[in-house]
């Protein structure tokens, strides 16, 4: 049971970051181009959100072989 609740935290971090990702260069794309536009200072506290997320529930799936 343990593990099939660690997946489901690994598939949501790897959502996260694809969303996180978009987020980000959309923003990143603003700043160069239109600068007042800009929310780079929101999309980095996201960011740093996420990085904490994986870091603490994994980001990978593990092979069954190996310990988890």
């Amino acid at each position: 049971m343990k593990t099939t609740l660690r997946n489901q935290h690994i598939i949501a971090n790897q959502i996260l970051i694809a969303f996180v990702s978009a987020i980000f260069g959309y923003n990143l794309y603003q700043a160069i181009v239109h600068p007042e536009k800009s929310q780079l200072i929101l999309s980095i506290i996201l960011l740093a959100f996420t990085y904490y997320a994986c870091k603490k529930y994994g980001y990978r799936i593990k092979n069954k072989k190996e310990k988890i």
